[in-house]
């Protein structure tokens, strides 16, 4: 059994970390990550939870084939979200010292 000074401590160990979190998941809502595809003619922004927020098509590619714009579309959402994937997982581990990698969070 841990003496009452060790479990207060404990307890204030699990409230900062707590408080850091919904402070990185504050921040995650900021950030803004890219991907592309077709050389840039295909440009999204993903945020931090892999929420896509934008969409840009380059109007010169409009005229190609609809098969192919689908492809350059799926190519840089991918692409985004597997940025943003890392950027979070990055923001995550410099909180919880790496433990991210052995915890699974809903949502992160």
């Amino acid at each position: 059994m841990l003496p009452k000074s060790g479990m207060t401590k404990m307890i204030k160990k699990a409230q900062e970390l707590q408080s850091q979190m919904e402070k990185a998941q504050a921040e995650l809502n900021s950030i803004e990550i890219e991907g592309q595809a077709g050389g840039g003619m295909v440009t999204v922004t993903v945020n931090g939870h892999k929420e896509l927020v934008a969409l840009t098509i380059d109007p010169e590619i409009l005229t190609e084939d609809k098969e192919m714009i689908e492809d350059m579309i799926l190519a840089a959402v991918n692409q985004g979200l597997q940025n943003a994937g890392k950027v979070a997982e990055e923001k995550m581990n410099s909180i919880t010292g790496g433990m991210m990698g052995k915890i699974k969070f809903p949502g992160m």
